[in-house]
């Protein structure tokens, strides 16, 4: 069996990676390098990169059931399938929280529920222990329901009691999405040890190492007299950050971003941190 191919033996149809929509401000954060008169221009692709399978980590309470479920109203509010894994929230809740996010951003929900798939892992032993079954279950309704993205949350509760295989399980789905040309955000916790601002997470730093990027979700409790100076934020106050910590698909903003969530529990990406420091709009 051959082992090896010539670049011209494995040119995919497309060469061009485009954007695909988050409903977040992350969409702007990617982007892609043109040549415009001899000169270099940066041009946001208006998403995250198609085809990418993206590690969305944080400490409990950043917000990143939020984006994620933001991110598959987007995508099926455009008309584009999305699968759910629900490995942590039963389905039932799951349909409440996203009915009340599609009302935030304005969508009719009664348009987009077929448009998304899930799965529920929740309360099914041999789907959440046996990767094999989950990933048969995945490509079946991948091929029925012609999905294009896919959502994992979280992938950490898929090795929560055997973190020493995670690379290896992580290995299996990576290599699955990447097969079914997914685009992907998958979920990952960290334990309470790990750093808030790293890519590390429950099993180590075998998510990131593995996908294609990592977005890390952060938040800060302001506590003492300096932190309220050094922030301009009020003892007691949360500030939250968003990064992109790496990305082998496609270039994007290195730095540190604020953001909220709303009242309505939609991702609000503001400004980068250091403009927020040094005086930037409240």
């Amino acid at each position: 069996m051959k082992k090896y191919y010539e670049l011209s033996e494995i040119k995919p149809e497309s060469d061009r990676i485009t954007g695909i929509p988050t409903g977040t401000g992350l969409d702007q954060m990617f982007y892609r390098i043109e040549f415009v008169n001899g000169t270099v221009k940066k041009v946001p692709l208006g998403g995250v990169p198609s085809y990418a399978v993206l590690n969305l980590t944080g400490i409990p309470d950043t917000g990143k059931s939020l984006l994620v479920e933001q991110f598959a109203l987007t995508q099926a509010s455009s008309g584009y399938k999305v699968l759910y894994v629900t490995t942590e929230n039963p389905a039932s809740f799951l349909y409440v929280t996203l009915k009340s996010r599609a009302e935030a951003m304005d969508i009719d929900f009664k348009k987009l529920e077929k448009n998304i798939v899930v799965i529920d892992v929740t309360e099914d032993e041999e789907l959440r222990e046996n990767p094999k079954a989950l990933i048969d279950t995945m490509a079946y309704a991948i091929k029925e329901k012609k999905t294009k993205n896919t959502v994992i949350d979280s992938i950490t509760a898929l090795y929560e009691h055997k973190e020493m295989m995670a690379r290896s399980i992580v290995r299996v789905f990576f290599n699955f999405l990447k097969k079914f040309h997914q685009t992907a955000i998958v979920v990952s916790q960290k334990r309470s040890s790990q750093a808030g601002e790293s890519a590390e997470a429950a099993g180590g730093l075998a998510v990131a190492h593995i996908v294609d990027g990592t977005i890390i979700m952060d938040k800060r409790l302001i506590e003492n007299k300096w932190e309220s100076s050094y922030y301009r934020l009020p003892p007691g106050s949360i500030l939250r950050t968003i990064r992109i910590d790496g990305c082998r698909l496609a270039p994007h903003d290195t730095n540190t971003w604020i953001f909220d969530i709303t009242p309505e529990g939609l991702i609000d990406i503001r400004m980068p941190l250091s403009k927020f420091i040094q005086g930037g709009e409240r």
